[in-house]
């Protein structure tokens, strides 16, 4: 039996990453803190109401939980790519009878409202994704009695998070599903094994580390441990369990045999993120504009749209490199295999 984690208040020293879009609900959230884990309920794109909602919810359990928001993007979007890619996609949408709206739609994802929530109500721990929040912003959670995370991707990142003020790094190696919390989505993803990330950070900083990437059974969790992390984050290995929102057609891709690799693109949201690889990406990567979040609202009616018609090849598959092990069932299955690797 693994001992508390301090920064988490969790008996294993595992936790549930955020999955925005639905994979994450209260139900999966509440099925890993009772297995032992720590769970991450997914601030991103909810509305300020709703997130309040699944706060309250999974608070009545009793049970130790955080919220991640996403940090806005400051990108200027270059509006001749924009309505150029939109023109391209028109196509995919005439499937399904819709109409693109080339002009590029900018919004913060009610930063400042889901902050004020999060003081008002404060949670144990606040992680924050796709970049640094100002050291106002962390000093404000901190007076509520939340401890702060921030996502990083490179050392570089992990020294201005330290520098913020933070109490801890959640290291997102390459290999992870969905979004990469690059702070420059602009930049080429490289590769690098999750283990060996952490170790380039733990050199340039003190502070404890969440890893995350990579995660496909407990020799991962292990390798990753004994590199240096206090604590270890799935996603992809939950996304076919009882308790996740995921879509069934995101379901049936992840044992597709059609589906035979993952990569990371911008074709959907404009920014990067590894999925599996599927038509739409090999279409559509040649030209996909750095343009996130419009570009996550200029396909979203596609997207929507396949997923009801069971189109995986009009769908973000977010998935991390070892998705052929996640498995169906409880997710306290899979909290309690991981957990070996401890």
């Amino acid at each position: 039996m693994s001992s508390s984690v301090p920064l988490l208040g969790s008996r294993l020293r595992l936790a549930a990453a955020p999955m925005a879009g639905g994979p994450t609900t209260v139900a999966l959230a509440a099925a890993v803190a009772s297995a032992g884990g720590f769970p991450f309920l997914a601030g991103g794109y909810q509305t300020p109401e709703a997130l309040s909602a699944e706060i309250e919810e999974l608070r009545r359990t009793g049970l130790p939980f955080g919220v991640n928001l996403f940090v806005p993007a400051l990108s200027v979007v270059d509006a001749a790519a924009f309505r150029a890619y939109a023109a391209e996609l028109q196509a995919d949408a005439d499937r399904y009878g819709l109409r693109l709206d080339s002009v590029a739609a900018e919004d913060d994802d009610r930063w400042e409202d889901k902050l004020a929530l999060l003081r008002r109500h404060p949670v144990p721990v606040v992680s924050f994704t796709f970049g640094l929040p100002a050291t106002e912003v962390i000093a404000s959670l901190h007076e509520a009695g939340s401890q702060v995370l921030a996502t990083v991707t490179t050392p570089s990142e992990a020294g201005m998070a330290r520098d913020a003020g933070v109490d801890g790094l959640i290291v997102q190696g390459p290999s992870a599903g969905g979004h990469s919390a690059t702070y420059d989505p602009a930049r080429d993803i490289t590769a690098i094994e999750t283990d060996e990330l952490v170790r380039q950070v733990r050199r340039v900083t003190e502070l404890p580390v969440i890893a995350a990437g990579g995660v496909d059974g407990p020799d991962a969790v292990h390798r990753l441990r004994v590199a240096g992390a206090a604590a270890v984050a799935v996603g992809t290995l939950l996304l076919r369990t009882d308790e996740a929102g995921t879509s069934p057609a995101h379901r049936a891709a992840l044992t597709d045999p059609a589906f035979t690799e993952t990569v990371i693109t911008r074709v959907f949201t404009g920014r990067p993120a590894r999925a599996l690889r599927n038509t739409f990406i090999d279409r559509h990567e040649p030209t996909a504009p750095v343009a996130y979040p419009a570009l996550h609202h200029l396909t979203r009616p596609i997207r929507q749209a396949a997923a009801a018609a069971g189109d995986a090849n009009r769908l973000h598959l977010w998935a991390g490199t070892g998705y052929r092990s996640a498995p169906a069932g409880p997710a306290a299955d899979v909290i309690g295999s991981l957990a070996e690797g401890l």
